[in-house]
């Protein structure tokens, strides 16, 4: 192996955390992993980011686990019969690596494991995907506290919507975190318009 690998988490779920993962997995083109999906409606969130990411097939790789309810992952687990076995959730032998999580850091694999958790045993630098709106403050703040309580590294935070200075640099401050770049919210959403977007708003050299 050769590269870099990282984990992307969110401070909840329906923030960007995937659309953020494409575009970085698409600008260092690097292989994508999400080890679990809870809901395959409309694909899963592997084949959203194959769309965006403009990354070849092979790079897309696929879930240990791929959960038909879109619920926490224990829950869609349970009712498909199935227990997450922990031991099939080790990173793909592949570099440079993006995986993504499920929702939040301390979203429950099974009763007794947290993301958070698998987190820390991998080894690998976090990188925390917060949104700017109201509530993200406290949302971002608690997210890397859990993740420090628990050893993992965290690479910086990257936001996803409408330019909010003040949030932004305090969660860093507080936090003590660096902020890596925000991505705007985009409509279209495109492959073009996406890696515009990364390209304009981040440098890789802080991925590296």
């Amino acid at each position: 192996m050769s590269g870099p690998a990282w984990v992307v988490t969110g401070t909840d779920t329906e923030i960007g955390k995937t659309v953020f993962a494409a575009a970085l997995a698409g600008a260092l083109q690097a292989h994508y992993w999400k080890p679990v999906q809870a809901g395959v409606d409309g694909g899963g969130d592997r084949d959203r980011v194959a769309a965006l990411s403009g990354l070849p097939a092979a790079n897309i790789l696929p879930e240990a686990y791929r959960l038909t309810t879109p619920c926490s992952p224990h829950e869609a687990a349970r009712r498909d019969g199935i227990a997450i076995d922990p031991s099939r959730l080790a990173p793909p032998a592949v570099r440079p690596l993006v995986i993504e999580g499920a929702g939040g850091a301390l979203v429950p694999l099974t009763r007794e494991l947290l993301f958070a958790d698998v987190f820390a045993r991998w080894g690998l630098p976090a990188i925390v995907v917060a949104r700017t709106g109201l509530g993200t403050i406290n949302h971002s703040l608690l997210t890397i506290e859990a993740l420090r309580n628990r050893g993992v590294a965290i690479l910086g935070i990257a936001f996803v919507g409408d330019p909010n200075a003040e949030s932004e640099s305090t969660i860093a401050h507080i936090g003590g975190v660096r902020r890596l770049g925000r991505l705007p919210l985009l409509d279209p959403l495109t492959p073009a318009a996406l890696a515009s977007a990364f390209a304009a708003s981040f440098r890789l050299e802080d991925f590296r």
